[in-house]
């Protein structure tokens, strides 16, 4: 049994944004074990799965891809992605698995063994789990799902754990490719393989998922080295400026979960509640006292997006200073003039007020303290192209044309970057954030192997 399995970790978000070269040579030269990255997450939205497009450009993924693979091959250890192309869909999975072939054949590559997953759910599967009465749960005060909702649901992935990827290192595949999967899986996979314990190996994960967010100071898309032992995890920072510090590696350890020591994953719950930091060197932190609860039930985490309609986008400058105290009427005028063409149903008109609440809405502490100037963005949403864009130029142009008391002027209280309203991507909304019970870790995770090269 190895003393310790090294891992880095050269993007928290691969091909989001390129990774940086640099400090991913140190990390190799390092000697790491295995490479890995995650390369999806629900934070861009639902558009990209229910569309089963990417949010990253394809250049910057084979970019990170091809920095792996080539580093990989060269020290002779595994590359591992999880939630290929975004959002894990089998689409955006053999787009990643055919990046590999052609890297491969461009720098002529000796053989090697590819494996891969996919996470995408049936419609037909989910639906007769409903009808056997296997309640499919809703997270974050969602109800259960329904047929109905089902119905509106475009593309669901379903959330792997360790087990694909347990499965496709137990076939001895040199790079594999994963559908959509939890961020801590693809790190804790390799360790659990080698024998380290459940909760140092999740921690692992979980501190490595995103990277360069664990050190300090801020520095996006460098790369980490986490090493994991029997009884401890330590992480460093492998750009010479930055360090990971107890506060940093302490503080991305609550990142992103309502409890703060609690990070659940399928087939259980990483506890971080006792954990123990220590500086134990100028970039590095070892972390102990991590605890890991094995789930009575296995339950795997849905993802779902339903699409709304086509959408159009305008945007307008507001500086007059009764215009912006009185901006809710203005917007109010607008959106009745849109309900006069269209009615009252069967379209939606969305005004974001930036410089007063755009980004934290009726949560914006200092709402009644607009800025001097405001921009207000306006989505015009409708099932076709033609009236998504009618109902965005009327919501936005009418913005102009508001009728406010004391106003004598004819010259209209806002200012238009562009006189045209802009077509956007389609709107899609969240219609699956559910977990279903199954019987076998894999069910879902159908996989795949072939020797490249």
């Amino acid at each position: 049994m190895n003393k310790s399995l090294k891992i880095i970790c050269p993007n928290g978000h691969l091909g989001f944004a390129p990774l940086k070269t640099g400090s991913f040579h140190i990390g190799i030269e390092a000697g790491p074990d295995v490479i890995a990255a995650d390369s999806g997450s629900d934070d861009i939205g639902p558009g990209p799965l229910g569309s089963d497009t990417c949010a990253s450009p394809k250049a910057w993924q084979r970019h990170d891809l091809e920095e792996m693979l080539l580093a990989s091959r060269k020290k002779n250890v595994p590359m591992i992605i999880g939630s290929a192309g975004d959002t894990g869909s089998n689409s955006r999975v053999d787009m990643y698995v055919e990046m590999i072939h052609e890297i491969a054949r461009e720098h002529d590559l000796p053989p090697f063994k590819i494996g891969w997953f996919y996470s995408e759910v049936s419609h037909q599967y989910v639906k007769e789990k409903i009808q056997s009465g296997s309640v499919i749960e809703g997270l974050d005060d969602r109800q259960a799902l329904d047929i109905e909702t089902l119905e509106k649901t475009e593309r669901i992935v379903a959330m792997a754990g360790v087990h694909p990827f347990l499965e496709l290192l137990k076939q001895n595949c040199d790079v594999i490719i994963g559908g959509r999967s939890s961020d801590s899986a693809i790190f804790a996979a390799p360790a659990l393989f080698n024998g380290f314990p459940k909760a140092q190996s999740y921690y692992l994960g979980k501190v490595l998922e995103c990277a360069s967010f664990c050190a300090e100071p801020y520095g996006a898309k460098e790369t980490v080295l986490g090493e994991i032992t029997q009884e401890d995890v330590s992480v460093t920072a492998m750009l010479p400026e930055q360090s990971c510090t107890v506060a940093s590696v302490s503080g991305h350890a609550m990142y992103e979960r309502s409890n703060p020591f609690h990070e659940y994953v399928a087939g259980g719950l990483l506890d971080m509640t006792n954990c123990h930091y220590v500086q134990v060197s100028d970039k590095t932190t070892k972390v102990t006292g991590m605890e890991f609860q094995d789930a009575t039930e296995f339950r795997v985490k849905l993802e779902g997006s339903g699409k709304i309609g086509e959408r159009f986008v305008g945007m307008a400058g507001v500086r007059d200073p009764y215009t912006i105290k009185n901006i809710d009427k203005v917007i109010d005028w607008a959106r009745d003039q849109v309900k006069e063409k269209f009615g009252d149903s069967g379209w939606e008109l969305h005004y974001n007020v930036f410089g007063r609440d755009g980004i934290m809405g009726d949560m914006e502490p200092l709402r009644n303290s607009p800025a001097h100037e405001l921009m207000v963005i306006v989505q015009g949403i409708a099932p076709t192209k033609e009236m998504a864009e009618e109902v965005a130029v009327t919501g936005t142009r009418q913005l102009f044309y508001a009728r406010l008391p004391e106003v004598k002027g004819t010259a209209g209280g806002v200012s238009f970057i562009f006189d045209e309203v802009l077509p956007a991507s389609a709107a899609y909304t969240w219609t699956l954030n559910h977990t279903m019970a199954v019987d076998d870790p894999l069910e879902l995770f159908p996989t795949h192997t072939k020797t490249v090269g």
